[in-house]
C-alpha cells in the first residue's frame, strides 16, 4: 500500500479497497458503453482501473479546479487513450457541464462529500449532459427512511460532520426524489460491503 500511496498523488485507500467489488457491480452497465463521465474523480484510481478492461470506452475524468494538476499526472502515469485529461467541474456551475450527451454519468463517495446544496445542483444541472438513456450511477453510503443502515455509517456520519458541517450521509428518498425531477427512475439499488450502496438511475 505504501508504494501506492507514492505511484498516485491524492491516492485514496478507500478506491483501492472498493474498485473490484465496484467494477463487478458496475461492469454488466457498461459493457455496450461508449462514453462516460465521471464527477469527482479526485485521483482518477477508479478512472484508470474500470476503463482499463472497457477498451470502447471513452472516459471523462472531472474535478474542481484544485485538484486538477495531481489528477493530470495520475491520468497521464497511470491512463490510457480513452482516459481524457480531465476538465474542472464544478457542479454547481451550470457553464461546466459538458454540453455533450454521455452514455453513463458516474460518481463515487461525492455525495456525502458535497454540501447538500450542490447535490441540489448537481442533479439540476445533469440533464445538460446526458439524453434519453443515460445512466446516472452513484456509490457510497446512504440513509434509507431517515435511519442509518449501520452503526458504522452512524459513526462516519458524525465525522463527516465534524469535518465539514455541510457534509453528512444523504436520505436515498431525498436523491432520489432529485433524480426523478430531473427526469430520471431507479434502475436498480445494489447492496455493497461496508454499508454502501450502488444506485443506478436512467434518463427517460
Amino acid at each position: 500500500m505504501i508504494e501506492l500511496e507514492q505511484a498516485w498523488h491524492n491516492f485514496a485507500p478507500s478506491c483501492e479497497r472498493n474498485k473490484a467489488v465496484i467494477w463487478q457491480a458496475i461492469a454488466p452497465f457498461l459493457a455496450d458503453k461508449k462514453s462516460l463521465l465521471e464527477i469527482g474523480s479526485l485521483s482518477g484510481q477508479h478512472a484508470c482501473f474500470f476503463s482499463a478492461p472497457l477498451p470502447e470506452l471513452t472516459w471523462q475524468c472531472s474535478d474542481i479546479s484544485f485538484n486538477l494538476a495531481p489528477l493530470s499526472a495520475n491520468i497521464k502515469q497511470h491512463g490510457s487513450a480513452k482516459v481524457l485529461p480531465p476538465i474542472e467541474l464544478d457542479v454547481a456551475n451550470n457553464q461546466h457541464w459538458p454540453r455533450q450527451p454521455f452514455d453513463v454519468i458516474y460518481t463515487a463517495n461525492s455525495l456525502h462529500i458535497m454540501s447538500w446544496q450542490h447535490v441540489v445542483a448537481c442533479f439540476a444541472n445533469m440533464p445538460s449532459s446526458a439524453n434519453a438513456g443515460t445512466l446516472f450511477i452513484a456509490y457510497g453510503p446512504f440513509n434509507f427512511n431517515g435511519q442509518y443502515s449501520s452503526e458504522s455509517n452512524a459513526e462516519f456520519d458524525i465525522w463527516l460532520k465534524e469535518r465539514d458541517s455541510q457534509s453528512a450521509i444523504r436520505d436515498f428518498e431525498a436523491v432520489d426524489a432529485l433524480a426523478q425531477q430531473a427526469g430520471m427512475s431507479l434502475v436498480t439499488n445494489i447492496d455493497m460491503p461496508a454499508n454502501n450502496q450502488l444506485l443506478v438511475w436512467q434518463f427517460s
